[in-house]
């Protein structure tokens, strides 16, 4: 695993066998209200968002590429962001 920080947000990847994932922000255990989900987790092919209050506050991809920076720039602006359109796989990130 390597750790890595992105323009100030904290993040980390690593690939296990045929996973890749990159994990990007920061959250608490208890410090979410709602973790929501683009794409199917069955499938290993998803992003997990965990949200406060409607903001983002951590996303992490799973064998989904060239999402991380629309991720942190999420967690960066520190919008209230509609759960239905984020977990939309239809909606590109940087318009919800």
């Amino acid at each position: 695993m390597f750790r890595l920080r992105l323009r100030g947000v904290p993040g980390s990847w690593t690939d296990q066998y045929d996973l890749g994932m990159e994990y990007v922000g920061y959250v608490e255990p208890d410090g979410y209200d709602r973790v929501v989900f683009r794409g199917d987790p069955a499938t290993r092919e998803f992003i997990a968002f965990w949200l406060s209050g409607g903001w983002v506050l951590a996303g992490m991809n799973v064998n989904v590429w060239d999402v991380t920076d629309p991720i942190r720039e999420l967690i960066v602006s520190k919008r209230v962001v509609d759960a239905d359109r984020l977990a939309d796989p239809n909606v590109p990130l940087g318009e919800v």
